[in-house]
């Protein structure tokens, strides 16, 4: 291995030593955002039952044949059928039965005419709607008048119309959000397996920073990096956990660690990992051991081991794993930009990996190649892959270049929604140059 990494060597490390988090069987309402690690049949049919889209009457399609406003057909109300009902009324020659949107279809009707294709049981002109069951006279009895025809199964969704019993119903791999959720309900899960979401530990490091609503006094800023990095990891479906910066004193940093490692599936620092006199993270967390582990038979040595890859921004990168359970740890440079891009390539696979998502494409950040829209020619070092922000346009298929190159440059970067791969042979970028873009927005 040379000196220096590839961005795809580093990554490819990475993804090497983490791995999907154990199953567990989750309440519906904690498992959104999980992975189901099983397929799930449905064991029912949805719906059910034959029942009503709408509003109306449940009638024989012979008794409605040829009805018009002039030539109604006069029917008699044996009674109503409302969603929940149990005990159906047979519907018989020349009979109907008021019903309401998703009740049960009753024994004798074949279709449903809407309310509005009817007098309502008023004996004057078309409904409007559904009079409440107190407020029909006698009840639900008396007559209704038919004024257009229904073929069968009109207004009716039929057993097992949505999905039937046998069917897949999720397969495994899939992001339970509120859509599948409601489909697991509806079948009759209470409960689902699946590969829970990471517990992500963000922390800043810098005797320099304070948080944000506190007086800036001279030589310091407000912390942004946790705060963006709890974000993101939030965004790729973590549980995120905030600490406050820590100063640059390594016996602190590892306390700090030490007592955030039984919450975290995954530790992210940023700052504190270059070659300064006060690079904590660097001094903190470089020597094997340093939690009190010891590397098993056939095992790497624990630790975390600090590299330099060719890459801007982002350039100086810590990985490794610590603490009795091994817990991934990625050390990330304390510019905002080099923090937020190196989260994006590195510590997103990470968790998408964490989930069991690593070979599921679709849920990964977009790649496609765009013209980039300069009107002059861009440098970039040679050697190193550069990610330039930038704005992306689908309709022109271009990609606009936000702010400079400068690691700093947070402001430009909240404007971005894309990130302008410059690979490590080019060093020029020509205007209208295709490039690949990774959208972030």
């Amino acid at each position: 291995m040379s000196t220096t990494w590839s961005v795809d060597e580093h990554l490819e490390d990475i993804l090497q030593s983490v791995h999907p988090l154990d199953p567990i069987e989750l309440p519906l309402p904690e498992a959104q955002g999980c992975v189901l690690v099983e397929d799930v049949m449905v064991p029912v049919a949805l719906p059910p039952f034959d029942n009503s889209s709408m509003d109306g009457y449940a009638v024989r399609v012979a008794d409605v044949t040829g009805a018009t406003e002039e030539y109604p057909a006069v029917l008699t109300v044996i009674g109503d059928v409302a969603a929940g009902s149990a005990g159906l009324p047979t519907v018989g020659p020349g009979q109907a039965a008021r019903i309401m949107t998703g009740a049960p279809l009753p024994p004798g009707a074949e279709a449903v005419v809407p309310v509005e294709w009817t007098d309502g049981g008023t004996g004057e002109g078309a409904a409007t709607g559904m009079r409440p069951a107190g407020s029909a006279p006698e009840g639900a009895s008396g007559e209704v008048r038919v004024h257009r025809p229904a073929e069968a199964g009109a207004h009716i969704r039929p057993r097992g119309s949505d999905v039937k019993a046998g069917d897949l119903a999720l397969a495994a791999g899939t992001v339970l959000g509120p859509p599948q959720i409601g489909l697991l309900a509806a079948i009759g899960h209470g409960t689902a397996k699946v590969r829970p979401r990471p517990r992500v530990v963000v922390l800043s490091t810098g005797s320099e920073l304070v948080q944000p609503g506190e007086e800036l006094t001279p030589g310091r800023i407000h912390d942004s990096n946790s705060f963006a990095l709890a974000a993101a990891a939030r965004d790729a479906g973590a549980i995120a956990y905030r600490v406050g910066a820590v100063t640059d004193e390594p016996d602190a940093l590892r306390a700090t660690i030490e007592d955030q490692l039984i919450r975290a599936d995954l530790l992210v620092t940023t700052g504190g990992v270059s070659v300064g006199a006060y690079d904590v993270v660097k001094e903190a967390l470089s020597t094997a051991g340093s939690f009190g582990e010891e590397a098993e038979p056939d095992e790497a040595a624990p630790g975390v081991d600090f590299r330099k890859l060719d890459m801007q921004p982002g350039k100086p990168q810590g990985f490794g794993a610590i603490g009795p359970d091994r817990t991934p740890l990625l050390a990330l440079p304390g510019n905002p930009v080099s923090s937020y891009v190196s989260f994006e390539l590195f510590a997103r696979p990470a968790i998408r990996a964490l989930r069991g998502l690593r070979d599921v494409p679709d849920d990964a950040r977009p790649r496609l190649r765009a013209a980039v829209a300069t009107d002059r020619a861009l440098t970039s070092p040679p050697g190193k892959r550069q990610f330039l922000r930038g704005t992306y346009d689908p309709e022109a298929g271009t990609v606009t270049p936000v702010g400079g190159a400068g690691s700093h440059l947070i402001g430009a970067l909240a404007l971005a929604d894309a990130l302008i791969v410059v690979p490590e042979d080019t060093d020029s970028v020509e205007p209208g140059q295709e490039l690949e873009v990774i959208l972030i927005g």
